[in-house]
């Protein structure tokens, strides 16, 4: 199963040249060009990595991180930007971001740390998984201590 990704830049030729070549990388990919575009993507899909710009016009990137977490708390976020500071990359990753990387960066070096962001994806997933699986069977056992206790 390719991962899924949502590249969100305002900058658009960037943005299509990105995402054409992490396509050619096998990855699924899909495109927004503002913070209030991506939310909504956000809301109506499940992407396993959001690649998203910090310096964006309207909502800008850190508020867009806070949403997209507020959405869908799994979703990694790699942060992307031009123009990085140390307040912002620390805010970011208070917020959630898995990773901050400056433009331009190079594409093998962004496909590692989406390989790495949806590989903990998968990871906290599974840990999910295994507690409700385990909240499910301990359910009858403790249903059966119950009923022996008089």
């Amino acid at each position: 199963m390719k991962i899924r990704l949502l590249i969100v830049d305002d900058e658009k030729d960037f943005t299509d040249s990105l995402a054409e070549r992490l396509e050619f990388r096998d990855f699924d990919v899909s495109k927004a060009y503002s913070g209030e575009e991506a939310v909504g993507m956000v809301k109506e899909y499940n992407y396993d990595v959001v690649i998203l710009d910090v310096a964006m016009p309207g909502m800008d990137g850190v508020q867009t991180l806070r949403e997209i977490k507020n959405l869908k708390p799994l979703t990694e976020v790699i942060m992307l930007t031009g123009h990085a500071t140390v307040e912002t990359a620390i805010e970011g990753m208070k917020l959630g971001a898995y990773d901050y990387l400056l433009k331009p960066t190079e594409i093998d070096d962004l496909v590692t740390k989406v390989q790495a962001a949806y590989s903990r994806k998968a990871e906290q997933e599974e840990r999910i998984r295994k507690a409700k699986m385990m909240r499910y069977f301990e359910s009858p056992r403790a249903v059966l201590e119950d009923k022996e206790d008089p």
